[in-house]
């Protein structure tokens, strides 16, 4: 009798998982819309799981802070500590890195790198690219870190052409481990040879897992949520990218009214956070 109710048991559920990641995406676009979200909605959201709370991770980082860009203060205001992934050279890079680091938020170095597509303009100033010198490219990492004020480690701007180029991530990571520095391969290429390099040369490394907004909506970064929650049923840790700018204001929205949904899954931390839970040479997938 038992074993013929199990998969009844199952399929409530998983009809009740659907109903619930609809229903989260309805209240963070009628908040949007500027409408009330009812309150049986909102509490029929707001359940905890106090067990996979207690032994899952998640790190959002937030990348283009520096330029003073669209959804900058939403961001700031978010009720979780996170982190702020910030452009060097740039009209607020250290004002954003000082508001970031006031609020308890880790902070890092946003590295302008080449893509294999795109303008080189995109990039914004002291960018790295794969024509340079050892030394122009030592120079600018090291330039970068100095601007950015308490950074803690580093992430790749766009990166598709030099992460995967061996002789310039080894520079990059190289100085990375001279200044105590973490490195997140956001993975803007399958190509990234950053795995190899930082476990040769023993530098802390992260990995993205789900980039938030990268089409800029609010039904699919509500969506990506789901792919979060989904991608913690499987791992222990999972990092996530959103972005300031031309997405900012909506992301900032939805990560504000998922936080609820968020704390069910894992408790939402900083990168050094992650990186505290690693052995010294352990490289997190």
């Amino acid at each position: 009798m038992m074993h013929s109710q199990q998969p009844q048991h199952r399929s409530t559920r998983l009809k009740f998982g659907r109903w619930r990641n609809k229903l989260a995406c309805l209240f963070v676009a009628m908040l949007l819309a500027g409408n009330t979200v009812p309150a049986t909605m909102a509490s029929a959201s707001a359940g905890t799981d106090g067990r996979a709370a207690e032994t899952k991770r998640v790190a959002i980082v937030i990348d283009d802070f520096g330029n003073g860009m669209t959804g900058t203060a939403e961001m700031m205001k978010l009720p979780f500590p996170f982190t702020v992934a910030v452009m060097p050279f740039m009209p607020t890079t250290r004002a954003d890195a000082e508001t970031a680091h006031k609020l308890g938020h880790d902070v890092i170095v946003h590295m302008p790198m080449e893509p294999n597509k795109g303008k080189r303009e995109w990039l914004g100033p002291g960018a790295l690219t794969t024509d340079l010198s050892d030394s122009e490219i030592r120079k600018r990492v090291e330039a970068a870190i100095d601007n950015v004020p308490f950074a803690v480690g580093m992430n790749n701007h766009m990166g598709s052409k030099v992460t995967a180029d061996e002789r310039a991530m080894r520079i990059v990571l190289a100085v990375c481990k001279e200044r105590g520095l973490f490195f997140l391969d956001s993975r803007t290429t399958f190509k990234t040879v950053v795995p190899k390099v930082a476990n040769e040369l023993g530098v802390p490394l992260l990995s993205n897992h789900v980039f938030l907004d990268d089409v800029y909506s609010v039904q699919h970064i509500a969506k990506q949520i789901g792919v979060l929650r989904k991608y913690l049923e499987e791992h222990e840790n999972c990092v996530a990218i959103g972005h300031v700018g031309p997405p900012g204001k909506k992301t900032a929205a939805v990560l504000l009214q998922s936080t609820p949904v968020l704390r069910e899954n894992a408790v939402i931390v900083k990168l050094s956070d992650l990186v505290q839970r690693t052995d010294e040479h352990h490289i997190l997938p």
